[in-house]
């Protein structure tokens, strides 16, 4: 069966080409997904695929049941682009403004789309069910995965897996980590309240700034001076605004940031000592201040069982030397919330290729990835699912061959 499936992705791939281009035309923001899900729901109901529309919101789910009993299995892939003006020049660039596909989610839904397709003609073979969930909002907190779990999404649901097309790693090569992959993806903002004036008068003003600066420059004394130094954490201010005239003092300032971390106590231990600081510098300088902490996603953290079985079933049809274990990485992803309710794992396909140029990072105006990543993460999905139900099938025989020959 493996053998007829990567045989029709290959015979696809123009067409899993195609699909990505046309969603890449025409980008939806997080949250604001129309066309796409409902050209999700439209491909999948064609092939005669069960489909349930409008899980969670804005998702759909497929159920590809198989003609021969066994556990069920999902496959995730998410939909939503970026406010981001698109600058690739492709022929097939985004058709509207401020909007683009720049993390390859594009590349993720056609992948699924056709390994569904594959998946159909290959039903006879199947042992038991492939659940398809076409997530929508993965880009913004809260995210379309919480939704979704609470819609159904995972019901029945022994296992899942999920891959992202990753720029910063060749094509061709497959990583994966055991336990934490991804970092829990936090915001903060923060307001200092002080009291303008004439910038010639500073005695009779409390300056929002110099507040504001004195609190950045110890928020990055906490990771230095507070977190253990075996544990990863980032506290990063991304943003300060504040002032508008040469000569007068800012009444307020805006700061806002990202924390990241992998450990609950180390992400409690960051929010305390930043409420601790703010609260010492803001009294001591006579300001006020409003801290708003909005925990995103959490980490991302695989299975380690299910890890494994996805290394031995890519490396029984891949070269083993494009196959390996990187070190955990801070971005945040919402497939975390699919591993808090069921095994599974979620892992990298290398996207990125110097010769053609394809050296953009994820979330910029420039980016793109090597369409060809494509059909490698088509081929590693669809053989980790497949793999994924004979090895129950076949444990299930095993623990009845057992009891058989007890009773003998």
């Amino acid at each position: 069966m493996v053998e007829q499936m990567f045989r029709r992705l290959e015979q696809l791939f123009p067409e899993m080409v195609d699909i990505r281009r046309l969603l890449h035309e025409q980008p939806e923001l997080s949250f604001h997904e129309e066309k796409t899900p409902q050209m999700i729901a439209d491909y999948l109901e064609r092939l005669g695929i069960e489909v349930r529309r409008g899980v969670g919101g804005r998702g759909v789910v497929g159920y590809i049941k198989g003609d021969k009993p066994g556990k069920t299995v999902a496959l995730r892939a998410d939909f939503d682009a970026l406010p981001i003006q698109e600058e690739t020049n492709l022929p097939f660039s985004s058709k509207k403004p401020g909007v683009m596909h720049a993390c390859g989610h594009d590349g993720h839904t056609a992948t699924l789309l056709v390994l569904a397709k594959v998946l159909v003609e290959l039903r006879t073979e199947l042992k038991g069910t492939v659940v398809l969930i076409h997530q929508f909002a993965e880009e913004l907190a809260p995210g379309g995965a919480i939704e979704m779990i609470k819609d159904g999404c995972l019901e029945g649901v022994d296992a899942i897996y999920g891959t992202h097309l990753w720029s910063p790693i060749p094509v061709g090569d497959i990583a994966y980590c055991s336990g934490p992959m991804m970092a829990a993806s936090d915001r903060f903002d923060l307001t200092i309240q002080g009291r303008g004036g004439h910038g010639a008068s500073p005695h009779e003003t409390v300056d929002s700034i110099t507040v504001g600066a004195a609190v950045v420059g110890q928020l990055q004394h906490i990771v230095s001076r507070n977190v253990d130094p075996l544990k990863a954490a980032v506290v990063t201010v991304g943003s300060f605004h504040s002032g508008g005239a040469f000569n007068v003092i800012a009444d307020s300032a805006t700061i806002v940031g990202t924390v990241r971390t992998f450990d609950p106590e180390v992400q409690d231990l960051i929010i305390a000592r930043m409420e601790q600081i703010t609260k010492g510098i803001c009294e001591a300088m006579n300001a006020t201040y409003t801290l708003s902490y909005k925990k995103g996603y959490p980490a991302v953290v695989n299975d380690p069982s299910e890890t494994e079985a996805l290394v031995i079933s890519t490396k029984e049809f891949y070269n083993e030397e494009k196959i390996y274990e990187i070190d955990p990485v801070m971005g945040g992803e919402d497939f975390a919330y699919y591993l808090q309710h069921v095994p599974g794992t979620f892992f990298f396909t290398g996207a990125g290729n110097v010769e053609k140029g394809i050296t953009y990072p994820h979330h910029h105006p420039k980016f793109d990835f090597d369409e060809e990543a494509m059909l490698v993460a088509a081929k590693c999905l669809g053989k980790a699912a497949v793999d994924f139900l004979d090895r129950d099938v076949n444990k299930q025989k095993e623990s009845m061959s057992q009891v058989s020959h007890n009773l003998k």
